[in-house]
């Protein structure tokens, strides 16, 4: 009897211990299961729980009904996660409305679980619970940062870029900036000196090199999401300098296209480039007019760089000759330009300014912060709209720009401000017709730590030559 009781106990045992095991199996695997409604709740209106006779209170395992090809659950605990419960749980057994799961809302419309839409620069992806789950980058255009610059009492206006829109802050350095901080050894450049007398040389408040030297300062250009600053302020400071000292005979608007292309030695074309070799090539092996050689945004990655199509060789006496016709098939002239070695101006603003009065733009690079990208009028200083934000909305990047000269704002209290006028690379909508104007004087953005000037390689010949074509085509 007491070895039939023993057996019987044992057997007992043996079944709870499997029964525990399958609920420990079920629940484990319910646990792990994938939300029941991740693409929206399929037939909304079914009867589960109602038909079933009932809900079950807390956590119930067996709580369950057939739903299509699987099962959905009618206990409390499937609500913890809005994964598992049958369409009819919320409305028979809470008695409040079915959520929207697998299902968000924008502007009146309702998105299924995974659609997505972009917000500025971040991507929303509406999520399996009815949230939107949103990137967080930092935007090229943040409306708060424009309305604090404009609300406060920093001396210049910001402005909403709808070329600049949607891109993230990362992108708008990546692609719209370009210049390579130099080296060491160029840093340390030695800069011309300067013997200023203080009776002759006496600068006026107010000085624009469109206005000493009409027809000869070249229009700024737009270099679009190619980060190539470092030529195109290259070929505008040469463009206005030979214009300038062959005294109007040739006014050439020089190619960045032909310098992201063909100047390749340490160069990154659109992903960013050095003054100093662009510079070299210009000296070395000379470029085309935009006309000849025109300039091709990239299409599909802004890192893109487009095969050169413009070689030269030398004829003598250091001066180059095109080897090939321009790539614009409708221009036939395809002569070389070439300048001399570029020089440092010392970082005083005295100096610059001469240096501007006496032979034309110089150029210069900036540290360009994220509020740079927003300005549209007025005299430009960092401001400290940003300060409070995350990391990721305060970056700065290196760019090239050309300064053309220079002014004087006074101030209610009587005291003066202060400012170079400078052509920037990001089209003529952008900012003053193209331009800005930046607090002169105490290096605002490192704006005079490093300033180049050079001059073009001309003869009398080029110049007669220049002037007989010029006649021709006008014939």
């Amino acid at each position: 009897m007491k070895l039939l009781l023993l057996a019987v106990a044992v057997l007992l045992l043996v079944a709870s211990e499997s029964a525990a095991e399958r609920i420990l199996s079920r629940r484990t695997k319910r646990e792990l299961a994938s939300p029941l409604h991740r693409g929206g709740i399929r037939d909304p209106f079914g009867s589960y729980c109602q038909r079933r006779g009932g809900c079950c209170p807390g956590r119930d395992d067996l709580c369950t009904v057939p739903y299509l090809d699987t099962i959905c659950y009618c206990d409390l605990f499937c609500n913890r996660t809005v994964s598992d419960c049958c369409p009819d749980f919320w409305g028979h057994c809470l008695g409040i409305e079915r959520p929207f799961i697998g299902t968000c809302e924008r502007n009146g419309n309702k998105f299924f679980t995974g659609q997505t839409y972009k917000e500025n620069c971040n991507l929303c992806t509406c999520g399996t619970v009815g949230r939107w789950e949103c990137e967080q980058n930092a935007c090229l255009i943040e409306p708060d940062v424009i309305h604090a610059i404009n609300r406060g009492n920093y001396g210049w206006k910001a402005a909403n870029y709808s070329q600049f829109y949607g891109m993230s802050l990362d992108e708008g350095i990546r692609y719209r900036l370009g210049t390579q901080r130099p080296s060491r050894t160029i840093m340390t450049m030695n800069e011309i000196q300067m013997n200023m007398d203080p009776e002759k040389d006496q600068l006026p408040r107010y000085f624009n090199s469109t206005e000493k030297w009409p027809g000869k300062i070249h229009e700024p250009l737009d270099q679009g999401n190619c980060a190539a600053s470092w030529a195109f302020s290259t070929a505008a400071v040469a463009s206005d300098r030979i214009s300038i000292q062959s005294m109007g005979h040739m006014t050439p608007q020089l190619s960045p296209q032909n310098l992201i292309s063909c100047d390749t030695r340490n160069q990154g074309g659109c992903a960013g480039g050095r003054i100093d070799g662009a510079w070299w090539y210009l000296r070395r092996r000379g470029v085309v007019t935009e006309e000849c050689y025109p300039y091709r945004p990239p299409q599909q990655t802004p890192a893109e760089v487009g095969r050169c199509m413009m070689q030269s060789r030398s004829i003598g006496r250091g001066k180059r000759q095109a080897t090939q016709h321009c790539p614009n098939t409708h221009n036939y002239q395809n002569d070389i330009y070439q300048s001399t070695p570029p020089y440092r101006l010392s970082s005083n603003e005295k100096e610059i300014m001469k240096e501007i009065m006496d032979n034309g733009p110089v150029q210069a690079i900036m540290e360009v912060h994220e509020d740079f990208f927003v300005y549209k009028s007025g005299i430009y200083k960092h401001t400290d709209v940003s300060f409070t934000k995350p990391p990721q909305y305060r970056k700065h990047g290196t760019h090239s720009i050309r300064i053309t000269g220079w002014g004087e704002d006074r101030n209610f209290d009587g005291t003066s401000k202060k400012y170079w006028i400078a052509a920037n690379s990001w089209g003529k909508n952008w900012g003053e017709n193209g331009y800005f104007r930046i607090a002169r004087g105490d290096n605002e953005c490192e704006i005079e730590a490093f300033v180049i000037g050079v001059w073009g390689r001309i003869t009398m010949e080029d110049m007669r030559n220049h002037h007989h074509h010029h006649n021709r085509r006008h014939i």
